[in-house]
Order: C-alpha cells, then sequence, then structure tokens
C-alpha cells in the first residue's frame, strides 16, 4: 500500500458524507494511547498499526472551536443555541465572481453583504472611487448576457444610487462585516463557511476571533468484534483508505446464542466456533458447560421454542437443587402431599383445586377473642369455600367484625361403638353434628398436610393437564433412554413453573450423537458459523440421544421468578382490637406476664435444684403428681400431721452437720425440692417418709368426706 497518502482521522473523517460509505480505513501510525484499551461513549477500543476498520457511518456531535490566538480549544454541542457572525477576511479578492464563490450555499438567503474596492472602478458612464462601500443586493441573470450583481451606493449628502457590476470586473475588492447571523448547525452544512473565522454575537461575551472544525461519532466494525464500535474522530490517529484494495476482505462479527436462534431453520444443523466462552458464573450447572471453551467447536443441530418445567428439591434437604426439565421426559412420577403453614395458603390452594382435604399436624389452641378453633393432631379437614365469620368481641362503636374465613367439614374418624354410651346417642349426635363445620380466619396459622388418595403413576406432561402448580412429586421409575437420571434418587421434588424456552440442540464434534438443549436466553456465549463440513456423510445425519435434564443453579431461580413473579395479595392480617374495652383471650390469660416470668427465671437461677415444671409433673401413669404437702394456707385449721422420727432425728442434727443443697431452702421451696429430690438416687434422703406423709393426708381426707 505504499504511495498512499496517510491522513488524521479527524481530516479524512471531515471529508466523508454517509452517501458514500462505507470505507475501509488502515490503522498506520500514531496509535492512540500505545494500543492501550480505553473506553468511549460505553465502547471498549483498541487500535494498533495494522488493524482495518470499516465505517459505516458517521454523526456529528459537537464542534471544536480554536482561538486563533492562544490556540485554545473548546468543544460546543451541535445543537448550541448561540449566534456567530461571520469575520470578513483580510484577504483581498480581484474579482466579484471569486469574491461570491467564497459565500456559504444559498447565496440569496445570505443578502444584503457589503464589499468595498481599494482601487476607481468604472461601471458604464460612472466612476466609482476608491474605498467606496457597495451593498450586494441580489443577482442579476438575463440570457445571453452576462451574470451582473445589483448594489447599492450611498453617495453625498445622503444620496443613494443603484448600479449593476458584471461578476468579472476586475479590482482589489475586500469584503466588510455584516450583519447577518448562523448557528453552528448552519455553519457546519455549509463547506464554504465551515473555512471562515466566526466570533460570538454577544461581543461582551467573548470577543476572540473562532475557527471551526466538526468532531463526529465514528461508526464501525473491526473484524472478530461482537459489537459496532463508536469512537471520536479527534483521535489522534493516521489513517489511510484502503476500500479498493481491501473489497473481499470479510468482516467476522460474532454471533449470541440469541442471535443464532433467530437464524433461519435452513441454516441449521452447522458447525459453530466458540469465540467467547460462557461466564465463569453461569446459571447453568451441568457436565457439558465445562468443556464450552473460546475456539472449541460445536454443532448445532436444530433450534425450537420447546415446553419446560422448572423443579427444585426439597427444602430440607442440606443443598437444595433445581433442574429444568423437557416435557419430553420419560420417568413416572407419584403426587406427594402439600404442606401448608397458614389458612391463606389453603385458601390459594382449594381455590387451584377445589374439595382439597388436609390434616392437621399441630395442636392449635382456641383464642374466643381472635376467632380461633381449636384443632387437634390428626384431625381432617375438607375445604368447603371462603365466607365470612363474626368474631365475638365488639369494637369501640359496639358493632361485631367479620372477617374472611374458610367454612371447613370436619370428616368424622368411624365409631369405636362403646355399648357404655348408649343412653347419650341422641345427645351425642347432636353436638356432633354442630362440631362438623369449622371456621378458619385467613389470618389464622396452623400446620397442615394434604390429604392423598391417589396412587396413580403419571407422565410429566400429564401432571400439568391434570393439576395445578406447585406440585410436590416423587419419581417412581427413571427416564431409561437417559444414561443418567439426576431426578430419579431425589425423594421429593417440586415442580415450581412451567414455561416455554428457546432451545439450541447441541454436540460436540467428537461425539456428535449425543447432545444436549442450551436456553438460549440463560446462557451467554459469543459462535461463529464455519463453513466446516458436518461429521457425517450427507443425507446421513446420526440418532440423537438427548439429555432432558439440565441442573441450574439458584441463581437461575431467583431471576426466573423476578421475570415471571405476579404481586400475590398478601393474607389479611387481624383486625385490630380495642385493648381498653377488650377482656383478655384465654390464650393471653393462660400466658404468663413479663414480671412473673422474670421473677421465676431469677429463682431459678438463685436455686439450679428446682426442676422446671413439665419434668417435676411427670408420673409413670402421666398423671400429676399430688403436692408432696399440704400447703400452710389449707391446713392452718388441721393439727400439722406427725412426721417421722427419722425426718426429726435429720432436723434435729442439721445445726451439727453440714447442709447440704436440698435442705437449705425455703420453706416454701421444700415441696418442689422434694419432688426433684425423688428423682435423684444418690441423695441421703430417706425418701419413704414421703410416701408416709401422704398416705396420712389422703386417710384424714378420706375421714372428712366419710363425717360430713
Amino acid at each position: 500500500m505504499a504511495g498512499m497518502t496517510a491522513l488524521p482521522l479527524q481530516d479524512f473523517i471531515a471529508s466523508l458524507d454517509n452517501t458514500c460509505l462505507p470505507k475501509i480505513i488502515q490503522v498506520c501510525s500514531g496509535v492512540y494511547f500505545q494500543g492501550s484499551i480505553y473506553e468511549l461513549s460505553g465502547s471498549e477500543v483498541s487500535f494498533s498499526t495494522g488493524d482495518l476498520l470499516k465505517v459505516i457511518g458517521i454523526e456529528l456531535l459537537s464542534v471544536c472551536c480554536e482561538d486563533i490566538h492562544n490556540k485554545e480549544k473548546f468543544e460546543l454541542p451541535i445543537n448550541h443555541t448561540g449566534l456567530f457572525k461571520v469575520l470578513p477576511d483580510e484577504m483581498p479578492y480581484s474579482t466579484i465572481e471569486e469574491m461570491l464563490s467564497l459565500r456559504p450555499l444559498g447565496l440569496e438567503s445570505c443578502l444584503p453583504f457589503t464589499f468595498t474596492s481599494r482601487s476607481k472602478m468604472a461601471v458604464g458612464n460612472l466612476t466609482l472611487g476608491a474605498g467606496k462601500a457597495l451593498t450586494m443586493l441580489s443577482i442579476e441573470r438575463h440570457e445571453g448576457q452576462e451574470d451582473q450583481v445589483r448594489c447599492h451606493l450611498e453617495g453625498h449628502q445622503k444620496s443613494s444610487a443603484e448600479v449593476c457590476i458584471p461578476l468579472s470586473s476586475r479590482g482589489e475588492f475586500y469584503e466588510c462585516e455584516g450583519e447577518e447571523h448562523f448557528t453552528l448547525q448552519e455553519i457546519m452544512s455549509s463547506p464554504s463557511l465551515q473555512s471562515r473565522r466566526f466570533r460570538f454575537v454577544n461581543t461582551t461575551k467573548c470577543d476572540r476571533t473562532l475557527v471551526f472544525s466538526p468532531v463526529y461519532q465514528v461508526h464501525a466494525i473491526m473484524s472478530l468484534r461482537k459489537n459496532v464500535l463508536k469512537f471520536s474522530s479527534s483521535l489522534e490517529v493516521d489513517v489511510i483508505d484502503v476500500t479498493e484494495q481491501c473489497k473481499d476482505v470479510e468482516f467476522v462479527s460474532p454471533l449470541s446464542l440469541t442471535e443464532a436462534f433467530s437464524e433461519p431453520d435452513e441454516s441449521f444443523p452447522v458447525v459453530v466456533e466458540i469465540m467467547k466462552s460462557p461466564d465463569s458464573n453461569s446459571l447453568l450447572k451441568c457436565n457439558w458447560l465445562s468443556q464450552l471453551t473460546q475456539h472449541e467447536h460445536l454443532i448445532l443441530h436444530k433450534k425450537g421454542t420447546l415446553p419446560m418445567v422448572l423443579v427444585s428439591t426439597s427444602k430440607g434437604r442440606k443443598v437444595q437443587q433445581y433442574f429444568v426439565v423437557s416435557q419430553q421426559y420419560g420417568g413416572r412420577f407419584r403426587r406427594r402431599p402439600r404442606e401448608f403453614n397458614s389458612v391463606y395458603e389453603l385458601y390459594v390452594a382449594s381455590m387451584q383445586a377445589p374439595g382439597l382435604k388436609v390434616s392437621v399436624t399441630r395442636n392449635c389452641e382456641e383464642d374466643e377473642e381472635e376467632g380461633l378453633p381449636a384443632l387437634s393432631v390428626g384431625e381432617q379437614l375438607e375445604i368447603v369455600r371462603c365466607d365470612r365469620m363474626e368474631l365475638p368481641r365488639a369494637d369501640n362503636k359496639g358493632q361485631k367484625p367479620s372477617v374472611e374465613a374458610l367454612l371447613c367439614q370436619r370428616l368424622q374418624e368411624p365409631d369405636d361403638g362403646d355399648d357404655d354410651d348408649d343412653d347419650d346417642v341422641g345427645e351425642e349426635e347432636a353436638r356432633q353434628e354442630e362440631k362438623n363445620e369449622v371456621f378458619l380466619p385467613l389470618y389464622m396459622q396452623s400446620h397442615f398436610l394434604e390429604v392423598l388418595g391417589d396412587k396413580k403413576k403419571y407422565k410429566l406432561r400429564d401432571l400439568g393437564k391434570s393439576f395445578s402448580l406447585p406440585l410436590d412429586v416423587k419419581v417412581v421409575s427413571r427416564d431409561t433412554e437417559l444414561e443418567t437420571d439426576p431426578l430419579a434418587g431425589l425423594s421429593c421434588l417440586r415442580i415450581e413453573a412451567a414455561m416455554l424456552e428457546p432451545m439450541i440442540q447441541a454436540s460436540f464434534p467428537v461425539s456428535p450423537e449425543y447432545c444436549f438443549e442450551i436456553p438460549t436466553q440463560w446462557l451467554s456465549m459469543l459462535v461463529q458459523f464455519t463453513p466446516k463440513p458436518l461429521p457425517w456423510p450427507q443425507g446421513e445425519a446420526p440418532q440423537c440421544y438427548v439429555e432432558r435434564v439440565t441442573e441450574v443453579t439458584s441463581a437461575f431461580f431467583y431471576e426466573f421468578c423476578k421475570q415471571g413473579y405476579s404481586a400475590a395479595v398478601p393474607p389479611p392480617r387481624p383486625p385490630k382490637r380495642d385493648l381498653s374495652s377488650c377482656k383478655p383471650s384465654k390464650r393471653m390469660t393462660s400466658k404468663p406476664s413479663k414480671k412473673t416470668s422474670k421473677a421465676k427465671k431469677d429463682q431459678l437461677k438463685q436455686d439450679k435444684s428446682i426442676p422446671a415444671r413439665e419434668f417435676s409433673e411427670l408420673t409413670l401413669n402421666n398423671r400429676k403428681r399430688p403436692p408432696a404437702r399440704p400447703s400452710r394456707a389449707n391446713i392452718d385449721h388441721e393439727p400439722p400431721p406427725t412426721m417421722p422420727r427419722k425426718h426429726q432425728a435429720v432436723e434435729t442434727t442439721a445445726h451439727k452437720a453440714q447442709p447440704n443443697a436440698y435442705v437449705k431452702m425455703e420453706d416454701s421451696k421444700k415441696q418442689v425440692a422434694l419432688c426433684d429430690a425423688a428423682e435423684n438416687e444418690d441423695s441421703d434422703h430417706d425418701y419413704e417418709m414421703v410416701e408416709d406423709t401422704l398416705k396420712d393426708m389422703l386417710n384424714s381426707a378420706k375421714e372428712q368426706v366419710l363425717f360430713y
């Protein structure tokens, strides 16, 4: 390419317009920033000597203004609203025609303008003196005659005249400063104006002489670059025009998987080369992902939008897994009962599947004030409908609030048929009918398990037709066409959602028959279509075995939920209570106050030998143990029971021996300490005296009953 003239990029781009594009240029010298990578307008650019660029568009962005006196430069946007005035050139013009040729295009719009002649000029019978100011009004054109300009001439004593001067008139003409104003857009659209000097119309703002040069944004492509490059024409790079020499050069543009999917069906199957491998933090988690490396070849068999389902493992597992499964999956599933942690979840599930039956898995205490019924473990309910129930308490206005609730039917267990209760059958049936229906407020928190009587095996595509999602299932028979089925060994799966995903079926050239499906929207990778032949005879495509299960990461699941999330209405909150007028509920009264709890904790801290209440009340027959000693308030009217001699001996000798932890207590704590001591086999106390004391108390109580 010797003999070609190198131009600065700024000058070369300024000489172009969009009608002559595209142009191919080559970087020949002045590598910008020594070939380092820099960023302009969000595009990463790196130029080196010898690089080829195909300019496909230019866009005027701004104007570079240079002060000709101090060489200071600054930029103004092309839509700058300021106005500029043309400064007259100091160079004389030899003819009127030469002076007009340097005026901007559309001369009539720039008239009138004024000029002077340094020498006398004879026009017909009229002689014009030197230094006379002539104002050009219009151009006179007559067929067969020389073109002339009509000028206005100011004479003495405010006299005026008009003269016509031929364009070929010679002399020494100078342009005078005119009154016409121009915007930056007008100046840059006229090549003749671009070479002129200007100043701001508002001289108080800036009174300096400026020359303008356009700054373009260049749109170009480079071979093996994914995106169109956008950079400024002001880069200090020298280029040469090699359009004619490089007509046959192909600028390869890599394609993303989404762009490859948009290629026509006739383009498949094809061998592609991976130009950019997937990111290390990919959303997919499968065995073939690590083989997608740069410059590796891949066979794209076909494309299509396939029905898929998103499946997750149980949350109770140590590591929760997620899978995208094709609905062509050949395994068989069996339904698993769902778990619900609130009545609102029951309501949502019953709307999708009417006639839902559940079993209570955790006891729930009754709370009349809040409208919460008592539920027992094992109790079965059938959801009837959503209705409104009235709460027993009244608000400030004396009205009883109503809330949304689920009307449920209690499912009765078969009767044992005891003969002892035959006399009360009628009353029992009446009470049972009243208890058959129960209202569960939607804001009620409880635990339920779905009751299933379905043992049928389903295909994956049949589950979506028969049931609504999400759905808990288990694989009972694996897909025999898969070499390894990752779903077969999992105890519980949840089908989260169904989706239609654009997929490309691909394989590696070393084993073209073993295929996998790539979700194009979830994998970031660049490929290039190559002319390489397919690794099988023409027209004899191999039978493909497709992996129908693709493991994905938790990030994939969360991103999918974001895209397909529909704002669900939150469960209702319980109505506010008027604490000044309401009575404490049963649940509130049974709960100890904070002060009592704190005092009890302090008491337990002082004496760690006192057992917790639930442990002190345990007996072999699960009945509450009677108190070891009656309280003093109940026995003031009775003589104290006679204590065994052995116990008296312990008390009399207590001051001589070192007391142990069980004896050193207040009287109010002795019965709890004794109950605790009864559990300790290493204690020195004689526990037979406690039993004797209880026998005496029981005998005394029997005598009192007989007496009355």
